[in-house]
């Protein structure tokens, strides 16, 4: 019962905040896209979720094991200092380490891990950076 509340919760919040989203308006345009899409399509992705959440069918809810609780508290602590460290350290190395860190957490080999770190920090940067015309930080070591 309580997930109901709380998808129910989480969907009126997700309503405000897509009235709030389709007002944003900005002055001068510095990416070809604007501001509003990305908080809509967030927004709208979470009310689908809620949605889901709330028209599914009731089950017993079991907690994961504890090896899982520590490889979720290892996976926040990563996306913690992803965001930390993003400006300082620019957009492709903190995504190379958090791709290679998320790669060892879902039982990846070290190399594995570590080319698909690399080749998600390059490639990623080069789709937002030549593709989208993002611009993202590529860090004071780089600078």
């Amino acid at each position: 019962m309580s997930d109901r509340i709380f998808a129910t919760l989480w969907l009126l919040l997700c309503l405000g905040g897509l009235v709030i989203a389709w007002g944003i308006q900005s002055d001068y345009s510095y990416e070809p896209v604007g501001p509003r899409p990305f908080p809509m399509l967030i927004l709208g992705l979470m009310a689908v979720c809620a949605l889901l959440m709330l028209f599914r069918k009731p089950d017993v809810v079991k907690w994961p094991a504890n090896g899982m609780l520590k490889r979720l508290l290892a996976l926040c602590l990563m996306l913690a200092l992803y965001g930390w460290l993003f400006e300082s350290l620019g957009f492709p190395l903190t995504t190379t380490l958090l791709t290679f860190g998320m790669g060892l957490l879902f039982g990846a080999r070290r190399w594995a891990a570590a080319v698909s770190g690399l080749v998600m920090g390059i490639a990623l940067f080069w789709a937002f950076d030549r593709l989208l015309d993002v611009t993202l930080p590529l860090g004071a070591w780089l600078s």
